[in-house]
């Protein structure tokens, strides 16, 4: 697990915290979509990262 992938994946997580806490207080249904979006992009980049498949 390199570098990159961990802060990919941390901020990936920290993004679906933000889902989350905005969902929660009622705000945009496009920033909640957005921000959804980011976090799963993230979460995506960073374990495709990962070296597992070598």
């Amino acid at each position: 697990m390199n570098g990159l992938a961990t802060v990919l994946i941390l901020v990936g997580l920290f993004l679906l915290g933000g889902v989350y806490s905005f969902a929660k207080q009622g705000m945009g249904k496009s920033l909640i979509t957005l921000l959804s979006i980011s976090a799963a992009m993230c979460l995506v980049a960073g374990v495709l990262r990962l070296d597992y498949w070598n």
